[in-house]
């Protein structure tokens, strides 16, 4: 047998094991203190740029399924605003590699808001961090990046976005480069808007999209065709309270503010204020029936061809010259008719009925534009108390007088006008009594004559039952009144037997025309428009043509003299 030597190595002993344990532990160590050192370099660093980069924007990090700012929506869910995520270029000036002359020349061609010289300026500012642009275009930004400057930065903000451009724009507002609301429905709750415990659901608006569409397109043509400066108009429900459309013309796109006009960004719905004429000539009569000054539509006055009222006189544009009823007072819109009925009222009187309705104060609605009345205050005397009557010497919001009209035939209660979509959250207010039940439904009958056989008639609108009362009023220029310029309104109500909807039109400064045979008076240029605006929104709210029902015109018409229908 063959053996076989090996010579065994030496074995490793307890001291050099703990040696090579030791040896591997400092190793370790030192790899953890290397990675550490590195990691707080890596904190300190992107604390050093938080400190030193200015954030002007001041966005705070928020849930990303949450948005920067609430949606806007009309009572049917249509978005009006939303908020979606943009670019914004901005340069850090101690940062820039490039030649400041030759960078500024290439931002002045891209941006041209701004010089080639004040591009000079921001670039050697040494200024730590400027917004060069703010709501960029992709195409802005893309052509901004291939400049291939480091210095320049790309930042994505929120932008406030109004999908149907300039529709409802006087209610939506619009906000500043911030964010913050600025205007409208965005200024008004803007808290509401931007608060992370809120903005998660979106703001519901009384307004219905479709009827706001057909108020201004029929409001826009008629501005146009008669080359009004401005125009007004409102739906209301005379029951909630609640706007369905309002608008003010000249239109603005709230995408784009500033490249409106400062006539453009007027409401002239909720924050102008004008004399609307006779349209306040259905107050009149309604207060002298909760007075018991008229207990009778065939109540008459003496209308002749003129009447003494101080040191001037007054006149009707379709002079009686005889004995008139009340019912034929209305219809062809006497003042002097109605001037003698709120003589008999008293200023006492006509002061408290218009307070109860809100006349005397800033318009209620909740957007922070709103206008308040011009009174003959001091001078609020019996003179004062006749022109009233009949709507001069008073200036209101065409606002105001949509919610008039929804306190005299809604059983006459008064309630505040509300942008906010009635429900639980937001329930109708009980209202304040201003005229009686009895005096709101006979006036039913007063104003459906106007339209079916008075100075309305263009108002109405087949099978809708329209009542309501022209108003022209002569506009004050160089300080006197001048019948070549004039505001022309048409208060209207449907369906008249059974009372829904308010419908307001005005028209500032509209010009006659061969169409009108030279007349520029309400009846012959808004009226139209709210027989339009009705027959386009009626079916949308429900109210279908009936040719069967209709006001009790009987309660009237006896005591309108046969010649004068």
């Amino acid at each position: 047998m063959t053996a076989i030597a090996v010579q065994p190595g030496r074995a490793l002993v307890p001291a050099d094991r703990h040696q090579s344990l030791a040896l591997t532990y400092h190793r370790l160590m030192l790899v953890m203190l290397v990675f550490a050192g590195v990691t707080l370099l890596i904190v300190s660093r992107l604390v050093l740029l938080q400190l030193l980069s200015d954030r002007s924007s001041g966005q705070a990090i928020a849930d990303p399924l949450i948005p920067a700012r609430a949606d806007i929506v009309d009572r049917n869910g249509i978005p009006l605003a939303r908020t979606i995520d943009a670019w914004s270029i901005a340069i850090h000036p101690k940062r820039l590699l490039g030649n400041p002359n030759e960078l500024a020349a290439k931002l002045a061609e891209l941006m041209p808001e701004r010089s080639a010289w004040q591009y000079q300026e921001i670039l050697r500012s040494g200024k730590s961090f400027v917004y060069l642009s703010r709501r960029a275009a992709p195409e802005l930004v893309a052509a901004a990046n291939a400049l291939g400057e480091p210095a320049i930065v790309f930042q994505r903000e929120p932008e406030r976005l109004y999908p149907n451009l300039g529709l409802a724009a006087h209610v939506l507002g619009f906000t500043d480069v911030d964010g913050n609301g600025d205007a409208g429905i965005e200024r008004a709750f803007n808290d509401r808007l931007s608060n992370p415990a809120s903005r998660g659901q979106p703001l519901e608006l009384s307004l219905d999209a479709r009827v706001q569409q057909a108020l201004e397109a029929e409001l826009g043509a008629a501005m146009a065709r008669f080359s009004a400066i401005g125009a007004a108009g409102i739906v209301m429900d005379i029951k909630t309270g609640e706007v369905l459309a309002l608008t003010s013309l000249p239109e603005l796109n709230p995408n784009v503010p500033g490249h409106g006009s400062m006539e453009a960004r007027f409401n002239r719905a909720t924050l102008g204020v004008y004399e609307l004429g006779s349209t306040f000539k259905p107050f009149t009569v309604a207060m002298a029936m909760d007075a018991g000054v008229i207990t009778s539509f065939g109540q008459t006055y003496d209308c002749p061809a003129g009447l003494r009222a101080g040191g001037f006189t007054i006149t009707d544009t379709h002079p009686f010259g005889r004995r008139a009823s009340v019912a034929e007072i209305m219809k062809e819109s006497s003042n002097i008719g109605t001037a003698q009925i709120a003589a008999q009222v008293g200023g006492e009187r006509q002061r408290e009925f218009l307070r109860k309705m809100g006349f005397l104060d800033k318009v209620a609605i909740e957007l922070k534009e709103r206008g308040r009345t011009l009174t003959p205050g001091a001078n609020w005397g019996n003179v004062a108390t006749m022109t009233v009557g009949y709507g001069h010497g008073i200036a209101v919001t065409p606002l105001h007088l949509a919610s008039g009209y929804a306190s005299l035939f809604n059983g006459g209660l008064w309630r505040p006008a509300t942008l906010l979509k009635v429900g639980a959250r937001h329930p109708v207010p009980e209202g304040q009594r201003v005229f009686s039940e009895e005096t709101s439904y006979k006036m039913r009958s007063l104003m459906r004559l106007v339209v079916t056989h008075g100075t309305g008639k263009k108002a109405d609108a087949p099978g809708y039952r329209v009542g309501g009362k022209t108003g022209t009023a002569e506009k004050i220029v160089a300080g006197r009144y001048t019948g070549g310029a004039v505001v022309t309104t048409f208060a209207g109500v449907f369906p008249m037997d059974e009372p829904r909807y308010v419908v307001v039109a005005m028209l500032d400064d509209p010009k006659a025309t061969a169409e009108t045979f030279g007349f520029h008076t309400a009846g012959w240029n808004v009226a139209p428009v709210v027989s339009k605006v009705v027959g386009r929104i009626a079916p949308m709210l429900g109210v279908m043509p009936d040719s069967r029902r209709d006001a009790n015109l009987s309660e009237v018409l006896p005591f309108v003299r046969p010649e004068a229908h």
